[in-house]
Order: C-alpha cells, then structure tokens, then sequence
C-alpha cells in the first residue's frame, strides 16, 4: 500500500512538468533545473513505489483498524519525504544573502514546506515567490499540487483510484477522524469515488471562474487547489492582496468568490452531497453547519465593530469605512475559520481585540467531514454540551442524561471520553511545543529584522504553534501575515512540521507511531 502511494505522489508530479516550458508559461524561458528535478523526483517515486511493492508481496492484504493508523502515517511521512524532493534537487531558493547570491532550501527546509503542502497548512519558508531566479514555476506548481493532494486525504484518494475492498472503511476511518454524526453510504470506495468527484469538481469550477475574472491560468489553478484544500498556498508575496492592485483582475470579485468556495471548503462533504441532489433542508437543518456560519458572521460583526470605532488613544482606525470593514474582516475571518490562511489585509495591524479573535478562531476550524483542519465545530459543540452535563451533575449527582445533537440521542458510548480526552491532548501539546519554541528558540530571531520584537516572543511563539498545530499557515508577528518561517533555527522548524502532521491526522494516527505497544504483534 505505501508502495501505491509512492506512485500516486509521483504520478501526479507529471502535471507539473509543462509550466516548466515556455508555451505554457508566457515567456521564452526553459525552467532546466525545475524540470529536471520533476523527472528525477518522478524516478525516485517510482522505485521507491517499486521497492515497497516487491517487500509486499505475498503477504496477506486483509488490514484492520491497527494496520489501517499505520498505513495512514506512515504514508503521510513517505509522503512528506517524497514531496520534498522537488525542491532539494532543484536547488529552489529560500532567500539571498547580503550580497545578491541564492541561499538553496536544505533538507529541513524542503521536509516543511512539503509537509505544509500535504497538511493545507499553507506556512511557508520561501520569502520571494515572485523571483523566478528563487522558485521555479514547475516547482512553485508542485508545491499547489501538494494541497490538492492533501485536501481530502492521500488515503482518501488512494481508496477512490486504487479500492481496497473491506479495507476501505478502516483506511478512510483513519484518514478522517473526528466525530460526524451524518454516514454517507455503505461502501468505503464509493464514499470516497463521491467527496473525491466533488473536490475535483469545486476545485475546477473555482479555477474557471478565477480565469473569468483576470487570473492567469497558472495563478487560478494554483488558488483554486489553495482553496478547496483550505490550505492558502499562492503563487505571490502579498497573498491574494495582489489581485487588488492588479488592473487586469477583479480583486473584490475575488475576494467574493474565494469566500464563498472557502466556506463551501470548510463545510462537511457529506451536505454538500446532499446538494447536488437537491436537498438544502439537510444543509440547513445540520446544527453543525448553523453552528460553523453563526460563528463566521458573528466574529465578523465583532471584528468590524471593533475595528472601526474601538481603538485606542492615538491610534488609528484599522478600517476606514464600512464596506472596507466587511471586505477585509470577512475575508479573514473566514480564511482563518477555514484554516485556508489566505490575506487580503495585513491583520497583525489590527487592533488587539481583532488579533485576539482570529488567535482563538484558529482552535475552532471548520465542520467534520470537510477539507479544513482544527478542532472541527462539531466537537466544539459536544464539549461545550458535555460541560453543561457535569455541571449539572455536581449539584443533581443523580440525573442521568443522555448526550443530545440536534435533539437526537448520541449512541456512542466512547464519544464523550473522546472528546474530553481530545481537548486534553490538543491543550497538553499546544504548552508543551510552546514551552519548547519559547526555551530552544535563541532570541535573535526576534532581533533580527523579523518584523518583530523581543518583548512579543511569548505571543508569537505561542501563535506560531497554534497556526501549524491547527493547519492555519499564517500567524501573529515574526509570523504574521506578511512574514513567513524562514528565519527559525532548524529544530523549530522540525518541530513545526511534526506539529502540522500531527494536527493534520488529528493527533492519535501520528501519537501511536511513537507508541512501542502498537508495533507488537500481540
């Protein structure tokens, strides 16, 4: 199985190879080392596939739910590993130094932005996009790619092209956890042929219409995968706040129309199936999903009250008016509901209580069942339910309620265990990753032209950690919205990526890795 997905990552590394030529870029450059890495990166995939394939054979196909967690990680690390391979042969470019010369992206360097990719977390160590002696266009369409791929799932696609018979259920169980209180239908390859044809198609009619309003079709590809993925990848420095200063593009129109696929991106797949076979009652009678659009519209009204009339002495308006409070506070409250980490606007130029609010919304997420990461609303709204219980359990010990959704009985006994004991876990690795930046990180990344300062390291450690921890990309300060993770030393970044596998694959896929009992055989 690891073997198969080592082919699919390669396989899917073809469609890169064309932005490398000329007739498909717009200019009269041949892209050499981009291109060559592609097919080098190819060849590895495919032995390495080939390799996996010859160990496995023989042996029993049949996997269970112990089988199926160790496929799932294990081939989101394969994964991480052969994505990056792109950017190391290539020699793509991370910075310059003072005096003009291309400092190359090393391994670790190569292993985040990868994972990045696969996670649609969408951080970055790249700080010049548009510099084509720096980043390949070939290579920059890899690294879009990596969201595609990611957005559903590797295994999800694996099930829908490949099909793994009653190994379907265990492998699509293991790829996308998390409580969702709608099935879907019986067969596992089915499901997954379903969320896999409805990504493909949002993902398609997202890039024509970003070609209707002035994008290129490279830049609407690219945004397109960055935004069904909810993962925020661009193909420019400024985000999609360049598209506003462009005179060739609509920038409001696509502001309005990456908004709308962010929050189509970020709703439960199952809904959205229900849809396309014209039933909107089901969309709009899922507590979840009123849920997940209250939240948005709710934090928005706060963040343009806040923004345009609350500010402190001598500061200024973070918004002029209020079309421009809408405009932007919408955009990135969704983006960052959504986990996508678009920008449009430079939010760590908010005032307090906007920073303070998109710090929190990173720790929500969007609806089960959906491309965005976090802690998912669904499960938000069993623990806040589940702590109005115990409250009432201190005082009457003897009332026995069952846990209710939408007024319909929860039959899972295990679900209220787990939700408790996921907020515990997701609390316990944000401290202790954070304690771990703040201590090992030396104080010179925030004295050296990080567009932070010293006296933020706490905040903006602590926002960093929740931004990869939660699939978000872009942070508060050092990490901001028009910075990136270039400047960390070599174990922070390490960490990071373990951070993004780990909120990715929500926390127990990866946990039992390191876990020796799971490998035993009894």
């Amino acid at each position: 199985m690891l073997g198969a997905i080592a082919w699919l990552i390669g396989g899917t590394m073809v469609f890169s190879l064309p932005w490398a030529l000329p007739a498909f870029r717009q200019t009269s450059t041949f892209e050499h080392g981009g291109f060559w890495a592609l097919l080098a990166s190819i060849g590895i995939c495919g032995l390495v596939g080939y390799a996996l394939r010859i160990a496995g054979r023989g042996v029993s196909a049949t996997i269970y739910r112990k089988e199926a967690m160790a496929v799932v990680g294990l081939s989101w690390i394969l994964a991480t590993v052969l994505g990056a391979l792109p950017f190391y042969l290539s020699g793509t470019g991370r910075d310059v130094d003072l005096t003009g010369n291309l400092i190359p992206m090393n391994i670790v360097d190569c292993l985040f932005e990868s994972q990045s990719g696969f996670s649609t977390t969408g951080a970055t160590v790249l700080t010049d996009l548009e510099n084509k002696d720096l980043v390949p266009r070939c290579i920059l369409f890899w690294r879009s790619g990596t969201h595609f791929l990611g957005g559903l799932g590797i295994i999800v696609l694996f099930v829908a092209v490949l099909g793994q018979g009653s190994a379907g259920k265990a492998l699509m169980r293991a790829e996308m956890p998390g409580p969702n209180q709608e099935g879907t239908q019986t067969r596992m390859q089915q499901t997954a042929w379903t969320f896999a044809g409805i990504y493909c198609a949002l993902n398609a009619v997202l890039a024509v219409l970003l070609r209707l309003e002035g994008m290129r079709w490279y830049d609407a590809i690219c945004h397109a995968f960055g935004t069904m993925a909810t993962g925020g990848f661009s193909t420019y420095n400024a985000s999609l706040g360049h598209f506003a200063s462009d005179p060739n593009c609509h920038g409001t129109a696509i502001e309005a129309t990456v908004v709308i696929f962010m929050i189509l991106a970020g709703t439960n797949f199952t809904l959205l199936y229900f849809l396309l076979l014209r039933r909107p009652g089901r969309l709009l009678a899922d507590v979840e999903w009123r849920t997940y659009m209250a939240i948005i519209f709710g934090v928005t009204a706060m963040v343009m009250a806040f923004g345009m009339w609350h500010v402190s002495a001598g500061e200024e308006p973070d918004f002029a008016n209020w079309r421009a409070a809408l405009r932007y506070g919408l955009f990135q409250v969704v983006s960052i509901m959504t986990t996508t980490g678009y920008g449009t606007h430079d939010f760590d130029g908010w005032n307090s209580f906007g920073r303070g609010v998109l710090f929190l919304m990173m720790f929500v997420g969007g609806c089960a069942g959906s491309t965005g990461g976090g802690m998912k609303v669904i499960r938000h709204i069993l623990f806040l339910k589940i702590i109005k219980q115990e409250i009432e359990h201190s005082y009457h010990p003897t009332v026995v309620r069952p846990l209710r959704l939408d007024r319909q009985p929860i039959e899972d006994p295990d679900l209220r265990h787990n939700i408790l004991v996921y907020f515990g876990l997701i609390l316990v690795i944000f401290v202790f990753s954070w304690m771990l930046l703040v201590t090992w990180e030396p104080d010179t990344t925030w004295q050296n032209g990080s567009g932070s300062t010293l006296e933020n390291k706490l905040i903006d450690s602590a926002s960093g950690i929740a931004a990869t921890l939660n699939n978000i990309g872009p942070g508060l300060g050092t990490v901001g919205a028009k910075r990136n993770y270039a400047h960390f030393s070599t174990q922070s970044k390490l960490l990071f990526t373990w951070l993004m596998m780990v909120g990715r694959l929500e926390i127990f896929v990866i946990l039992v890795l390191f876990t020796p009992g799971f490998w035993r055989n009894r």
